[in-house]
């Protein structure tokens, strides 16, 4: 089975794991070292991806900077209490399916939660991951957006683990009302422990994704 390495890069600004992950690509590109998951918290930050729309639903940024980045999607929020993973992965023969790619990583976000007896699953039509709050709304707690060059994959995903809700006013994210959005703790009634869900979700990445966590 092939390794997937596990680096933790801890609270990192967007601009310096952006680099990260491009330095990555670079070498699996080049057929070097292994595939890797990068997991971080990001301060305060609003990304652009490649939809039309994007711009758009950028309401009113503030003080919270905006970045126009490489991925599929729309725009979205990362900020402190958000777990970021980014999959750095070499796709081979027999995984060269993006959209299936997409629901690996919907199917880890899915495991991880169900340790914590939040039962999420999918919304048809839109990508992430959703579930239902106390009063029976649906409500969405992680969002994804990929890139691909030459069948490595980098961006990845963003699970709400403690994360304060009221920056997603600022955006429409993933053109949706911001009072979609949920979090793991708002949800439990509870804080949440980010450490143990960094390491469930690296564990249950590695097993969607086919692959040994190094």
């Amino acid at each position: 089975m092939p390794a997937l390495q596990l680096v933790d890069l801890g609270v990192l600004d967007y601009p310096a794991a952006w680099a990260r992950q491009l330095e990555e690509v670079e070498r699996r590109k080049a057929g070097q070292g292994e595939d890797v998951v990068l997991l971080v918290e990001h301060p305060h930050v609003i990304t652009l991806g490649r939809s039309r729309a994007a711009q758009g639903n950028v309401l009113v940024p503030g003080d919270v900077p905006v970045v126009e980045i490489e991925r599929g999607g729309d725009v979205t929020y990362h900020g402190p209490g958000q777990l970021v993973a980014y999959p750095i992965v070499a796709l081979r023969e027999g995984e060269r399916d993006l959209h299936l790619f997409l629901r690996h990583l919907e199917d880890a976000m899915i495991a991880t939660l169900a340790r914590w007896a939040l039962a999420a699953g999918r919304e048809p039509g839109k990508t992430g991951v959703w579930l239902d709050d106390a009063g029976g709304a649906r409500r969405k707690i992680a969002s994804i957006g990929i890139a691909c060059r030459r069948w490595v994959t980098f961006h990845g995903l963003a699970l709400n683990v403690t994360t304060d809700l009221s920056y997603f006013t600022r955006i429409n994210p993933c053109g949706f009302e911001a009072s979609v959005m949920t979090s793991m703790a708002a949800l439990l009634g509870r804080d949440v422990a980010m450490a143990e869900v960094k390491a469930a979700l690296a564990t249950d990445l590695a097993a969607a994704l086919g692959r040994d966590l190094q």
